[in-house]
């Protein structure tokens, strides 16, 4: 299932984004480059069931990773960002397993970068 340009543009330019950053250790970039690729195929699996979770989970996926790629890092903002995208996908625990797990996974490794 491919991604809609609503979902797959800031993705793909977040995708770039870490690329570039030298802000995150080579492995902690390789992991949630990994993680990026895992939610870009859950999300093509959700937009066409609940297009406003898909909507909300790219938007707070976009905004954590951004406070976790920054030179200056906010702690309290990247905590209101993951928070925000755990709780995006609450709901969709029964109906979209690996979208929980994969979002608890990049939330986790936000957090052990020490953010």
């Amino acid at each position: 299932m491919e991604l809609t340009d609503r979902y797959a543009n800031p993705l793909k330019n977040l995708e770039m984004n870490i690329r570039q950053s030298d802000a995150i250790a080579a492995d902690k970039k390789a992991e949630l480059l990994r993680l990026l690729s895992t939610l870009q195929s859950e999300i093509a699996a959700l937009e066409s069931t609940h297009a406003e979770h898909a909507a909300s989970v790219v938007g707070f996926a976009e905004r954590s990773m951004h406070e976790a790629i920054r030179q200056t890092k906010n702690p309290q903002l990247i905590a209101l960002a993951t928070q925000g995208l755990s709780a995006s996908v609450e709901e969709l625990e029964a109906s979209h397993p690996q979208l929980v797990q994969v979002v608890n996974a990049i939330s986790m490794l936000l957090a052990n970068m020490g953010i």
